[in-house]
């Protein structure tokens, strides 16, 4: 008997110190790191350590933000919306009409006062409001190649529909070149005509890196169809700068961008004549127009939104910092109590 008791239990023996092999194998291996018990820093937010805090990024922040408000105050601004204004009155109902028939006046003479001294230099932008140049489809309608390298003139893909003429090339091809902006602006006060200089309104690196100076304008605005402005075939795209400004898209639908800049001074109260060209259409889409004349100062143009930010944060840190100091002067937090709500916890081996 004793023999086959052996024989019986060898198999038995056997299996289980598969089992325990198997199982050995499939435990991993152990690391602080995998079994989540490295030391972490778990600081008590005490009031102690708040209030301070608090107090501190007020004081830092309503200066600031005063500082800011004030900068934007300095700003001198003389804004004239004109999409109305200078069309016909008997042509009010059908604006489209108006501004798509070539053979009506589009010139508009109009005067702004000057609210106060404006120091040189006097920067010049339009206004639109209700243009999406955001929008997916205008966006990606235009080749950078073809504006970049003369050996990529003939490259016009994601221009549609604006990339061809008569199998010919449309140089800059694309929606965004075809919809440059085309309204004019000229000032005089009194009868000293006020120069507009328009050299340096672009970016640096895009004259040098984007737009090439040896790419030609070529079949541009030639279609059935006019979008916007007209640029000199002569002239190289590195050194058409109102397009280069133009095809610098904008991300909301209201944006600013430059036009020119007037090198002198103006002074409170004098009367300065301007005379438009109104030929953008903004009626097609409901859009609107406005010619902005500013100064700029240390944060460059009005805008008080920074400003007030800070304050507003500065503000709201002050006053949460005076209720909790108020909470701890009326419910006084004990030692032992902190202790018992906020334990030190150490990690487990």
């Amino acid at each position: 008997m004793a023999p086959a008791k052996s024989d019986a239990a060898g198999p038995s023996s056997s299996q289980d110190g598969s089992a325990a092999t198997m199982k050995k194998r499939n435990r991993p291996q152990y690391h602080p790191f995998t079994q989540q018990q490295l030391p972490a820093c778990k600081p008590i937010l005490a009031p102690q350590t708040v209030i301070p805090v608090l107090l501190f990024v007020g004081i830092i922040f309503v200066p600031i933000g005063l500082g800011c408000i004030a900068a934007s105050n300095r700003v001198v601004e003389v804004v004239y919306q004109y999409e109305t204004s200078c069309v016909p009155a008997y042509m009010l109902d059908n604006k489209v009409a108006y501004i798509q028939n070539p053979s009506i006046d589009k010139t508009c003479t109009r005067i702004l006062k000057v609210p106060k001294d404006m120091k040189q230099p006097i920067y010049i932008y339009y206004q639109l409001d209700k243009f999406y140049q955001n929008h997916r489809r205008y966006v990606k309608s235009r080749n950078d190649k073809q504006l970049r390298s003369p050996e990529e003139v003939n490259n016009t893909q994601y221009c549609k529909p604006e990339a061809t003429h008569h199998g010919n090339p449309v140089v800059p091809c694309g929606l965004v070149a075809w919809s440059l902006f085309n309204d004019t602006y000229s000032f005089a006060r009194g009868n000293e005509v006020l120069m507009v200089h328009k050299r340096g309104i672009s970016w640096r690196s895009e004259r040098e890196d984007i737009f090439g100076n040896r790419v030609f304008p070529r079949n541009f605005q030639n279609g059935a169809l006019v979008g916007g402005g007209m640029l000199d075939p002569r002239i190289p795209l590195s050194r058409q700068e109102d397009l280069i400004v133009w095809m610098r898209t904008a991300a909301l639908p209201t944006f600013r961008k430059l036009y020119g800049r007037i090198e002198v001074d103006l002074h409170a109260d004098e009367l300065i004549t301007v005379t438009l060209q109104n030929n953008y259409n903004t009626y097609s889409f409901g859009g609107k127009k406005a010619l902005v004349l500013s100064t700029a100062g240390v944060l460059g143009g009005k805008n008080g939104f920074l400003g007030r930010g800070y304050v507003v944060v500065g503000l709201s840190c002050l006053a949460l910092a005076a209720l909790l100091t108020l909470l701890c002067l009326v419910f006084p937090l004990k030692e032992e109590h902190i202790a018992l709500q906020y334990p030190l916890s150490r990690p487990a081996r």
